[in-house]
């Protein structure tokens, strides 16, 4: 099958002066689309005369944007998604390659604690890892690995849920496992980085993150999110009511605020479920339609 390799770059010109020539020693027939999220640097001309497709924005859109532009181009019936900053050898592609080859919808390159850019940034990993095995009931060895292939039909699916942001192999993880595709991980080093500092930085990106381990619950099964929270809450208000009526023989307005907000949380987290639920049978729905 054919193969399409997308890079999402921003000012990547000297990371992609040692990617692309490598990446073309691995797969000399692939599709390479490189990304161009608004660079200032010579990203585009670079990769333009190494022989890559590039995709230019007028102004950074991020890395989830530049993600959904390269798939939606590709033309491969599988599409590779690596950094362009040198940190993704190529020659681990066709371990990759092979999983998809054994039936898994999507290979996922999965970094072990070495390959972390730094240890708060690995810890954080290893609580999303532990949080979405949960959730999905999968050991899920790396959420937040850019290095990946899959079938390009099951991976467009989901485009519609992607964020613009650096979410987006949390998102197409939860969404493959939620949609029942078979997702495999192969074991990968990780390079330093060419050129600039990563465009992370860990106090600006802290409540994105945050809202990262929220999006996967809700994206996953909600209620396994708000229905620990509402017992939490109703559990209290029980411990607070037997608190007061034992020493004021009254039921307070504090009891009656943690009830009703555990009521309101479990119902909430309901109504999650079924618009999750209708979301994926939705998209199931257009599916058989597309296949008769």
């Amino acid at each position: 099958m054919k193969v399409s390799v997308v890079l999402p770059a921003k000012n990547e010109a000297e990371g992609l002066r040692r990617t692309l020539p490598a990446l073309r020693a691995v797969l000399p027939e692939a599709e390479v689309i490189v990304v161009d999220d608004g660079s200032t640097d010579e990203t585009a001309a670079v990769a333009r005369g190494l022989g890559a497709r590039v995709l230019s924005s007028p102004y950074s859109m991020g890395n989830g944007a530049a993600i959904k532009r390269g798939a939606r181009a590709a033309t491969g019936e599988i599409i590779v998604f690596m950094d362009a900053d040198g940190q993704h050898d190529p020659a681990l592609i066709p371990g990759l390659l092979e999983r998809l080859g054994q039936g898994y919808d999507m290979a996922v390159g999965a970094r072990d604690g070495a390959g972390q850019a730094s240890l708060g940034r690995g810890l954080a990993n290893g609580f999303y890892n532990r949080l979405a095995s949960w959730m999905t009931g999968h050991r899920i060895e790396d959420l937040t690995s850019g290095f990946r292939a899959a079938r390009a039909n099951r991976f467009r699916e989901f485009l519609h849920l992607l964020p613009n942001g650096f979410s987006y192999p949390t998102t197409s993880t939860m969404a493959f496992f939620r949609s029942a595709y078979a997702v495999a991980y192969v074991p990968v080093r990780v390079d330093k980085r060419v050129g600039v500092a990563s465009h992370i930085r860990p106090l600006r990106d802290g409540m994105r993150f945050l809202l990262i381990i929220f999006k996967i619950a809700t994206l996953y099964s909600p209620l396994k999110l708000f229905l620990p929270a509402a017992s939490l809450f109703g559990l209290v208000g029980i411990g607070y009511y037997a608190y007061t009526y034992v020493t004021m023989g009254r039921f307070t307005n504090m009891s009656t605020l943690l009830f009703s907000a555990a009521v309101i949380i479990f119902l909430i987290g309901l109504v999650s479920e079924q618009i999750t639920s209708l979301t994926y049978g939705r998209k199931d729905d257009e599916l058989e339609q597309g296949r008769e």
